[in-house]
């Protein structure tokens, strides 16, 4: 690891240690590249499966009638999400714009919705009507928000969610931990909370902001239960290539009304051009598994190396994982500017650029952002954020590549101690 001098100039303390944590994850590691190779061999299948050649790769425009690219990658990343059908597209702006358009599609004016594991990731505060006025929500066209929060311990309050549920027509599951210090729930734990919410009431929709957490188990939520699970391609299942989009995918007849959403009633699905997206997205898809394990294991050696540096980090490098976050409280408003500035240091693109706090849309507080990215705000990229307030914890995610995240988070660490 001291080779690596030639190129960053790092502190030979922190290359001793970083050594001994690599050496200390290896069989975590292990476990990471069995999940990988399960994915991608689930992925690969699907690809035969639908007899995807040349043909599909090649875009339309205009209304986009007809466009058997898009309409067959729909097929494959069902497959590939354990779902019935999907919806895959472009012109999803993010993952909080896939979200809107799946729970506009199938909540209506007197419905109500819960999420079952406390407070939902900020972008979506606007969208529900919890803060904001007059932002077009669902608070506005009449739609009732219920939430249940977590135990003490971070897990699901299972009594309070079987009491919350028997009236609600969606229950609204977050996979990831957001901006908040409890676990990211694991697909067995969501199983648990579904087998809870059919138990008092079958017929309520169980939605799951899958964001950050494709392909980092075996199954995805929809496996166990889910009826619509919802992501961003510039996250875990774009595999880094894809240059925009999302995903909603599920059951076949609430995918159908998201279509309706989408574009409007009547046309659906069936209009909207992929104009030269297709062959990101496949292909995207296709790395989507082995980038995703890359992620991981950045995100596993960061927990070990700043655990050894005296900072608590969640989860634990030796814990299973739901997601490619690690968060790292680091006590202070001046270490988490030195993180990212570390982390952006070791981006390819903007490395010379030092990240500030500032007032980003759909966020409450000041939030500090490090992406040096290939695509702009891709999150399965090395990045780095956290918002400025207490306990100034950073929310560390993505690693195309292995060696080079662990780069990246090498260089946090030495930007943090280096005058110290």
């Amino acid at each position: 690891m001291n080779d690596i001098s030639k190129f960053f100039d790092i502190s030979p303390r922190i290359l001793e240690l970083a050594e001994r944590c690599e050496e200390k994850c290896r069989p975590v590691f292990e476990r990471v590249d069995e999940i990988a190779a399960y994915n991608e061999a689930k992925v690969l299948s699907s690809f035969g499966r639908h007899r995807i050649s040349a043909a599909h790769l090649t875009g339309t425009t205009g209304y986009g009638y007809d466009d058997l690219g898009r309409d067959t990658l729909d097929k494959v990343f069902a497959d590939a999400l354990d779902a019935e059908d999907a919806l895959v597209r472009h012109n999803f702006v993010s993952g909080t714009h896939a979200l809107t358009v799946a729970l506009f599609g199938v909540l209506r004016t007197g419905d109500t919705m819960v999420a079952v594991t406390g407070a939902p990731y900020d972008t979506l505060e606007e969208v529900i009507g919890i803060r904001g006025e007059k932002t077009g929500s669902l608070k506005e066209f009449g739609i009732d928000y219920k939430q249940v929060d977590l135990t003490p311990e971070g897990t699901p309050d299972i009594p309070a969610i079987k009491e919350a549920v028997k009236s609600a027509k969606l229950a609204h599951i977050q996979r990831s931990r957001g901006y908040a210090t409890r676990p990211s729930l694991t697909v067995e734990k969501i199983g648990e909370v579904i087998a809870a919410i059919r138990e008092v009431s079958p017929e309520t929709i169980i939605f799951v902001d899958n964001c950050y957490g494709e392909f980092v188990e075996k199954q995805e939520p929809t496996a166990v239960g889910a009826d619509l699970i919802v992501g961003s391609l510039i996250k875990n299942a774009g595999g880094g290539i894809a240059q925009t989009g999302g995903y909603i995918a599920g059951r076949h007849d609430l995918v159908e009304l998201c279509g309706y959403r989408l574009t409007s009633p009547g046309i659906g699905r069936e209009a909207g051009p992929s104009l030269d997206q297709n062959r990101s997205m496949y292909l995207g898809l296709f790395f989507a598994p082995s980038v995703t394990a890359s992620a991981v294991k950045t995100a596993i050696f960061a927990s070990a190396l700043f655990d050894e540096l005296g900072f608590d980090s969640t989860p634990k490098f030796d814990a299973p994982r739901a997601d490619i976050i690690t968060s790292i409280a680091l006590g202070t408003p001046e270490n988490l500017c030195a993180f990212c500035a570390g982390i952006q240091s070791g981006s390819p693109i903007d490395a010379f650029v030092t990240p500030e706090p500032w007032a980003m849309p759909g966020y409450g507080d000041p939030v500090i952002m490090a992406a040096g990215a290939f695509t702009m705000g891709a999150s399965i990229e090395l990045s780095a954020d956290g918002p400025l307030r207490e306990p100034y914890a950073v929310w560390l995610q993505g690693g195309l590549t292995w060696g080079t995240g662990k780069l990246g988070v090498l260089l946090a660490a030495n930007s943090i101690f280096k005058d110290k």
